[in-house]
């Protein structure tokens, strides 16, 4: 199988990561609209933390799609199933909806990453650029490679965890965090 950007790809690629980058904005605007209906308190904040909360609503956003769809792809799609009849290594294993979510994914990490640089340090020191710069030369590397895509979407999979972690730092916002 040949694993060259189709002419397909060459296209979608661009547009998912943009995508992403899009899905970021929105999703922050949305969770501050939403916030300030659904949530009182969310008027009386500060702005940093105005902005630190709109930015987890997105993170929350793009864990739980990435989280849902890796699980699909590693565990229940054929893409990745062991067949000892399919001549390509499952390294080299690829589809358009892996590709896609990895794009949406670069995208996410690059729009947060921007967001961290911009207010260093408020939304995170040092560990979160490393942290950021090390998933964006992985997806970049397996998106121009078609080259481990199941294990970009294992390590994807740890995102489930987000929304733990910002719920709580929401909880300890609102002042609720022993609730």
């Amino acid at each position: 199988m040949d694993q060259n950007p189709s002419q397909k790809e060459q296209i979608m690629l661009p547009f998912s990561v943009v995508s992403g980058i899009l899905m970021c904005k929105t999703v922050y605007d949305i969770t501050g609209k939403v916030s300030s209906q659904l949530y009182k308190g969310y008027n009386g904040l500060k702005t940093k933390d105005k902005i630190e909360w709109n930015n987890r609503g997105f993170s929350t956003f793009h864990s739980l799609v990435v989280t849902v769809v890796s699980f699909y792809l590693v565990f229940i799609s054929d893409i990745f199933k062991e067949d000892p009849h399919n001549p390509v290594t499952l390294t080299e294993r690829k589809s358009h909806l892996s590709s896609s979510l990895q794009g949406i994914s670069l995208g996410y990490f690059i729009a947060d990453f921007a967001m961290i640089v911009w207010f260093f340090p408020s939304l995170g020191g040092m560990e979160y650029v490393l942290h950021h710069l090390l998933a964006i030369f992985s997806i970049s590397l397996t998106l121009t490679s078609g080259k481990g895509h199941l294990y970009v979407h294992t390590l994807l999979l740890t995102e489930a965890t987000t929304p733990f972690v910002n719920l709580r730092w929401y909880l300890d916002l609102a002042g609720k965090k022993s609730a």
